[in-house]
């Protein structure tokens, strides 16, 4: 009986050691191990999305915000930087599925802090509100009347914004913010609210369409990195600690306004004082 007894708690003991063991093999790597193993840092990149990423299709070098800050912040890590191409749409998912480790340039909203993680925010990018010329806007308030026609791409911070503080207005939600810029050019709309390094950009190309207003008070969209969601802070952490040290320097606002000048064509000078990044 008592073999019978000693034999039922090895048993017992190796079934339990099993059973821990198979738990911690299923445990996903974490990012930040992953990235100190491969030294590679996996980052989202969306071609065409100037000034956050350009790729240059003859020698497949990636330029923009988000390639500066990924090299950057590969350096910090002793990693190098691998570009996993993806869409703004696409982004959380491949975050998901760790197909790539962070994605730049990601607006912290509130569905997506639900299923990735974030990092402090990398910069505040200004609403605006690019109107037909001749059309007086000093203040948010002054475009909240039933009279003035305002055209947001649908679902957008753009969208958002329009719905949270211009409530009496008439605002019109199209399709993609190419749309809205239609929309207004063919005066079948006052103004298309617009962050301001996608105003800038905008009217650097089609000076036509409209004139820049920063009405008040001012409005921003915070802009950071996201992360995959997981247990392990670490890579969280390291993100936020190098975030830190880069703003301390002002590269985050050298970097910007280098990349909207080289890519957009669009000068230092064309950003009123009140802009901060």
């Amino acid at each position: 009986m008592a073999t019978k007894r000693a034999f039922l708690r090895t048993l017992l003991a190796l079934t339990s050691a099993c059973i821990l063991t198979l738990s911690v093999a299923q445990e996903p790597e974490s990012s930040m191990t992953r990235v100190q193993r491969t030294k590679v840092l996996r980052v989202g990149a969306i071609a065409g999305a100037i000034p956050y990423f350009s790729k240059d299709l003859v020698s497949g070098k990636w330029e923009g915000f988000g390639p500066d800050f990924s090299e950057s912040l590969a350096r910090k890590f002793g990693a190098k930087v691998e570009y996993v191409e993806t869409t703004w749409g696409n982004a959380v998912l491949d975050l998901q599925s760790n197909k790539i480790d962070a994605m730049f340039g990601m607006a912290p909203t509130p569905a997506r802090k639900e299923v990735v993680n974030f990092s402090d925010t990398l910069f505040d990018n200004t609403y605006t509100a690019v109107c037909k010329k001749g059309f007086p806007t000093k203040t948010w308030e002054q475009l909240n009347a039933p009279e003035n026609k305002i055209v947001v791409d649908v679902g957008s911070s753009h969208d958002q914004l329009a719905t949270r503080i211009l409530p009496k207005a008439d605002v019109q939600r199209l399709e993609n913010s190419g749309s809205a810029t239609l929309a207004l050019q063919a005066s079948r709309a006052d103004c298309q609210i617009l962050v301001i390094l996608l105003a800038q950009p905008l009217l650097a190309k089609r000076a036509n369409v409209g004139v820049m207003q920063i009405p008040t008070p001012i409005y921003t969209a915070p802009v950071s990195i996201g992360l995959r969601k997981e247990a392990d802070p670490a890579m969280q952490t390291a993100v936020n600690a190098w975030l830190g040290e880069v703003r301390a320097k002002g590269e985050v606002r050298s970097v910007i306004l280098k990349n909207m000048e080289k890519l957009a064509g669009v000068p230092a000078s064309a950003f009123p004082s009140e802009i901060k990044f």
